[in-house]
């Protein structure tokens, strides 16, 4: 029986949605075989700068086996793990952008800000001695170089930025896929359509911004039914009980949701909407279009990419813009869903099987 080539995966900041893109390249991808080491994303700045040690003083006997290929996150300082353990710098690695540093809105509270520099520098180094960048969208993929050759024109003793033109070359945009067919879709049989907000409760994610729409259009009497979802965290901005409360009225779901009651949520829901400051590709905006939404976002980030220009609302502007889009949306009547079935698991499934095997191919032949 032939061996299984085998595959090493590192996720250095295993966050949900670095959690679900691993299960399903390891599920997907049987044919190889898979060893993962996911670190919890927990302690950020912590975790970006110190990973390389506590995969080496906890991990040394699983790194320290035969592997034909490393895929890991951005998050992990592969330069460092390679100086550690130089064995590991003999096997091809791919590197993961789910995010890039230097377009995070930097919360200006936060006590260890000024580590963002370490943040951004860790993943330079990362791609520098990786042999090929994945980036979820052209917009991550854009910042990040953007974001790379600003940073070394800051530097004292400066960078040349055409130290980065190899990386272009090696660089592609895989999206982190949606999975699953989408459910059956049926127009609207209640008089009052239903809004969902499906964001991580944080600044950067502008909750704020929604319920001051939220708050126009119950002022106007326009009627909506509201699920606002997402995960919460020890601290949780003050506007969200300030509109539970405001808005108890309009409020069929609130808080975190089991798988199934999130996925049965967005198939009765119509709208969609992100007031997001960031967001590298929305993969909670993705799967809820895949799941019949109408979206609502802003004309930046990664929305364009997959949203029509129509349905989003003009960011200079943001409380009156949205309002405005979504008075409309509700009174007058929703367009057609987006086609989105190229983010899907089926279509991205041959892309990423080619990158995976052209990277072990070029690993066995070495």
């Amino acid at each position: 029986m032939p061996v299984k080539p085998s595959i090493l995966l590192l996720s250095a900041y295993d966050a949900a949605s670095h959690r679900h893109w691993r299960n399903w390249i390891t599920s997907t991808f049987a044919e190889y075989e898979w060893t993962t080491i996911a670190l919890p994303d927990r302690h950020f700045y912590w975790r970006v700068r110190s990973n390389a040690l506590t995969y080496v003083s906890e991990h040394r006997s699983v790194l320290e086996k035969h592997f034909d290929l490393i895929v890991m996150t951005s998050m992990v300082d592969l330069a460092t793990l390679r100086g550690l353990m130089p064995a590991l710098a003999q096997i091809p690695a791919v590197v993961y952008f789910h995010e890039n540093q230097f377009a995070y809105p930097v919360n200006t509270d936060h006590p260890h800000k000024s580590n963002i520099i370490n943040a951004q520098l860790n993943s330079v180094f990362t791609a520098l001695v990786a042999d090929r960048l994945l980036f979820n969208s052209c917009y991550n993929c854009q910042t990040f170089f953007e974001g790379s050759e600003a940073l070394f024109r800051k530097m004292p003793d400066g960078v040349k930025p055409d130290i980065l033109d190899p990386l272009k070359e090696r660089s592609e945009v895989l999206a982190v896929p949606v999975i699953g067919k989408p459910p059956g879709r049926k127009d609207p049989t209640a008089s009052t359509l239903q809004i969902v907000w499906n964001h991580r409760w944080e600044y950067d994610k502008q909750p704020e911004v929604f319920f001051a729409c939220m708050y126009r259009l119950s002022e106007q009497g326009v009627p909506f039914r509201l699920h606002v979802l997402g995960q919460s965290f020890r601290s949780v901005p003050d506007c969200f009980a300030d509109a539970k409360n405001r808005l108890a009225r309009h409020i069929e779901s609130w808080g975190y949701q089991t798988q199934a009651d999130y996925h049965r949520i967005l198939d009765h829901s119509d709208i969609v909407v992100s007031t997001a400051l960031h967001d590298f590709q929305g993969l909670s905006m993705l799967e809820a279009i895949h799941r019949g939404c109408v979206p609502v976002a802003p004309d930046r980030v990664a929305y364009p990419e997959y949203i029509p220009a129509n349905l989003l609302y003009d960011s200079s502007n943001e409380v009156e813009s949205l309002t405005a889009l979504l008075h409309e949306l509700i009174t007058v009547g929703l367009p057609s869903v987006p086609d989105v079935a190229k983010y899907t698991d089926a279509e991205l499934k041959a892309p990423y099987k080619q990158m995976l095997q052209h990277a072990i191919e070029k690993s066995l032949s070495s």
